[in-house]
């Protein structure tokens, strides 16, 4: 039985809880939070103890650590977890600043523990099925991939103006499902942005709407487009065009009915939010931390993985900023 402390009580600890509940092989056994309102309910819903931090980091009894607290805390917990030999699942993004993440990269290495880096969607059971075809070599060689992501609603500006901007809070996920479904690494970048929805989204630095164009060393294309909003609902969409076809996953809607009457055909709008539409994703992400601890498997994502998209996100902040394509970084 894997022994998991929970490191922030939030709403993406609270759901990474709810996953290792209803798997076997793992138990939440301490958490902790910043306040401690959050780390007494999220306590009494698991039957976990109320710990200090730094007592979960150091417990004999604690076996990997899910960190799910503010980014600007990653680098220090990931630090000690990694000193004091606790397996780890870390949100994205690991940290704010590449140099950090190399820096954890280098502890990591030397402690040799599992490290697994949150990129949920690799794990939407319709995007998993997409890679895995476009690997059987069902439409061939891949030639371009074309990724939407609106959110229903921009977040407050509060969140904006601690998130580090939306490449590297929103994006930052395609940037990891862009790699994830290409096979190879980019060597350029372009990206355009503006402020579209909420005026104040540009007064706070940032922008709430954005494009941006990666190409790899072979000539394969990729696009993304953010939005922060969609009247419709929360808009997750992946196209991937081969050389002998397409394919395509589509949004989640509420339910699969369709109204037909003479006045055309009606569906349900698409699931509300990331909680609903990625439920799946969040099990089978936790499923897979659980089974590579226990097991000898190497977690995947991994600490890499955040790196390669931090770097995207860096650069794709800068291109905005500049207006000028970028020339990627080895990493």
């Amino acid at each position: 039985m894997l022994r998991i402390g929970l490191l922030g009580c939030g709403r993406i600890g609270q759901v990474h809880a709810r996953s290792i509940r209803a798997l076997d092989g793992a138990q939440v056994v301490a958490v902790s939070d910043a306040m401690p309102q959050a780390a007494q309910a999220l306590a009494a819903d698991t039957g976990a103890e109320v710990r200090e931090t730094d007592a979960i980091l150091t417990a004999g009894d604690v076996d990997a650590v899910v960190i799910g607290t503010p980014t600007d805390t990653h680098f220090d917990l990931i630090q000690s977890a990694a000193r004091a030999g606790k397996a780890i699942f870390c949100e994205k993004p690991i940290d704010m600043s590449v140099a950090n993440i190399r820096a954890c990269i280098k502890v990591v290495a030397e402690t040799g523990v599992p490290f697994m880096t949150g990129f949920n969607r690799r794990f939407d059971p319709n995007f998993a099925a997409l890679r895995a075809r476009l690997r059987a070599g069902d439409i061939g060689a891949l030639e371009l991939v074309t990724i939407t992501s609106r959110d229903p609603a921009p977040p407050p500006i509060s969140y904006i103006e601690r998130s580090g901007g939306l490449f590297r809070d929103m994006m930052i996920h395609d940037f990891d499902m862009a790699r994830f479904l290409m096979g190879e690494e980019f060597i350029r970048l372009h990206a355009v942005g503006s402020a579209l929805v909420d005026p104040e989204i540009g007064a706070a630095g940032d922008v709430d709407t954005a494009a941006v164009m990666l190409t790899t060393e072979s000539g394969r294309i990729c696009q993304i487009s953010n939005s922060r909003r969609a009247a419709y609902g929360y808009d997750q969409r992946i196209e991937v065009h081969g050389a002998r076809g397409m394919l395509r996953a589509e949004n989640q809607l509420e339910s699969t009915v369709e109204l037909a009457t003479d006045a055309g055909f009606r569906r349900d709008p698409a699931q509300h939010f990331f909680l609903e539409r990625y439920e799946a994703a969040y099990l089978a992400e936790m499923r897979a931390f659980i089974s590579s601890v226990s097991g000898t498997k190497t977690p995947d994502p991994g600490i890499h993985d955040g790196l390669m998209a931090q770097i995207l996100a860096d650069a794709a902040t800068l291109s905005r900023e500049t207006g000028q394509p970028i020339d990627l970084p080895a990493a």
